[in-house]
């Protein structure tokens, strides 16, 4: 697969073809403009060039200089993830910590070295994935003396497909429109597409445990994980190519999720799947937003397992799918490569029905392998809006926009929701004025529970963006594990978790992934102040 030759985008996600236009953005100030009654203007974006950086703190031994580069435009593109805090702070040309290297390994052996030299100088090592972290993933720590960014976008092909067993070795570099276009000519398909998809990599997913398309069963990149390689400063790790295992703790269960604290992931054997041609979708609508959500807990216990079993409240359905007020609105999809799915869908549908749930005909889509479109209408209008993210569209009009997501078990869920939106909508009105609005949505729904997903905006000074965020963002973590919540159920750890995650875990769980991270990376310069303490 061929490196992109496009730059990133500093300024929002993705690359420079997926940035905003000066037509959108100022479309967007104008609809501002109507909602906060005063004009807005879009913000000028600085000349990547003009950028001020600090000079690197470190010199690139001649062997490495190849693969390892102090180029201005490089170390400014690896200096922020995708969070709304980092893409303002780039818009207004603000990099007081950027990386003082940037390495693109070619292969194993090139990461190797990279990972020994950091090693041996005590630098600091960050994995960069496809950059679109949103919890402080990525950041260069205040703290560390010098710091590379390792960004494996040159290891990026599939190595191996066994079509027997359908699994695909990948390397991690890979970003998923390019796995699935190679997937494809093999009629077969991972299927797992984050929001982040169009720019993320494999590699990220893995070290992040990504939540994708898949609402039930298949949720997270766990689920498609067969092994994984990894690099550490003090050895190279390769687990077992197995379907499934009793053998004592999982050491890929280790890897996933561990975020670049105890090496980088160089490739991996995932479970892909063939193509789906079967499909059915259907939209419903409830007038109470928990008489849907019982629903869902009906339809998911059936284990059916639809692909797609989200519901969004009120607020959500009217600004992302085009529902009308006060209406919960329902996105049911079933997908299968040898199974027709409209029996499922007409079970599914049936117990919406028992719960209140209203459902037109028009809005039922049932595809019987003819490859008709099966999204319109409504879910055609909540896919678009799901899938991609136009970070930039918004950026410094003085309208702060965030979310927060979770899990938590069915029977605590109704008093959990009247919680948080008690807890955080208080501190938003407090913070934001009583025009800020806060929705949910589920993204995923287990037998057991749900896993929410909160949006908030409202609007801002402008430069009081970050300080009004952190008290809202406080109080959302605070009144997630409060109330029994995960902090994070597929967004990751990071650095902005870090609380959260330290009240979550089990007593004395720090010091043993301190331990690991000690054997595996014994001068701890790899991705320090994620997860435990540098």
């Amino acid at each position: 697969m061929p490196v992109r030759n496009e730059r990133r985008s500093f300024w929002t996600w993705g690359y420079q073809s997926d940035e905003p236009t000066e037509e959108q953005r100022n479309h967007a100030a104008r609809q501002l403009s109507e909602r906060l009654a005063h004009e807005v203007v879009p913000p000028s974006i600085p000349a990547i060039d003009e950028i001020p950086l600090r000079s690197p703190r470190l010199v690139i031994p001649s062997g490495l200089r190849d693969i390892v580069t102090s180029h201005h435009d490089e170390r400014i593109t690896h200096t922020y993830g995708g969070h709304g805090t980092e893409l303002l702070a780039a818009v207004r040309g603000i990099f007081p910590n950027p990386p003082d290297a940037v390495a693109h390994p070619r292969d194993e052996h090139d990461l190797e070295r990279v990972l020994e030299w950091c090693h041996r100088e005590s630098h600091c090592a960050i994995p960069y994935g496809g950059g679109t972290s949103v919890v402080w993933g990525l950041n260069v720590p205040d703290e560390a003396e010098r710091a590379v960014s390792i960004d494996l976008d040159h290891m990026s092909e599939i190595l191996e497909i066994d079509p027997v067993s359908r699994a695909a070795r990948i390397q991690a570099g890979m970003l998923g429109p390019d796995l699935e276009a190679a997937l494809k000519p093999h009629g077969l398909s991972l299927r797992h597409y984050p929001q982040s998809f169009p720019w993320s990599t494999l590699g990220g997913w893995i070290a992040t445990r990504s939540g994708g398309h898949y609402a039930t069963n298949h949720t997270h990149i766990d689920d498609f994980v067969e092994n994984i390689t990894l690099y550490t400063p003090a050895r190279k790790l390769q687990t077992r190519r197995l379907p499934g295992s009793g053998a004592g703790p999982s050491p890929d269960r280790l890897f996933i999720g561990s975020e670049g604290i105890l090496g980088v992931i160089s490739e991996s054997w995932v479970r892909v799947q063939k193509r789906p041609r079967y499909r059915a979708t259907a939209a419903v609508r409830f007038n109470q937003w928990h008489e849907g959500t019982n629903a869902v807990r009906e339809i998911v216990q059936l284990k059916l397992w639809p692909a797609n079993l989200r519901i969004l409240d009120p607020e959500e359905s009217a600004q992302n799918a085009g529902a009308k007020d006060e209406e919960s609105l329902l996105i049911i999809g079933f997908e299968s490569a040898d199974v027709p799915q409209r029996q499922f869908m007409n079970e599914a549908l049936q117990v919406a029905r028992d719960h209140g749930g209203l459902v037109n005909e028009d809005d039922v889509e049932v595809d019987d392998s003819t490859e008709k479109s099966t999204r319109r209408g409504s879910v055609a209008a909540w896919r678009n809006a799901f899938i991609g993210v136009n970070a930039g569209v918004q950026l410094g009009l003085g309208l702060l926009s965030d979310t927060f997501e979770t899990s938590i078990t069915w029977d605590k869920w109704p008093a959990f929701d009247q919680t948080i939106r008690t807890n955080v909508g208080d501190v938003l009105k407090r913070v934001l004025g009583d025009s800020a609005r806060l929705s949910c949505r589920f993204t995923h729904v287990y037998p057991d529970g749900p896993a929410p997903y909160y949006s908030f905006n409202g609007p801002v000074p402008i430069g009081g963006e970050f300080d009004c965020w952190r008290q809202i963002k406080q109080a959302a973590n605070e009144a997630i594990i409060d109330a029994g919540g995960t902090i994070t159920h597929h967004h990751a750890v990071g650095r902005m978790h870090r609380a959260g995650w330290t009240r979550q875990m089990p007593s004395g769980f720090d010091r043993v992934l301190r331990a690991v991270k000690q054997e595996l990376d014994p001068r701890g310069i790899l991705n320090p102040g994620v997860l435990i303490d540098p």
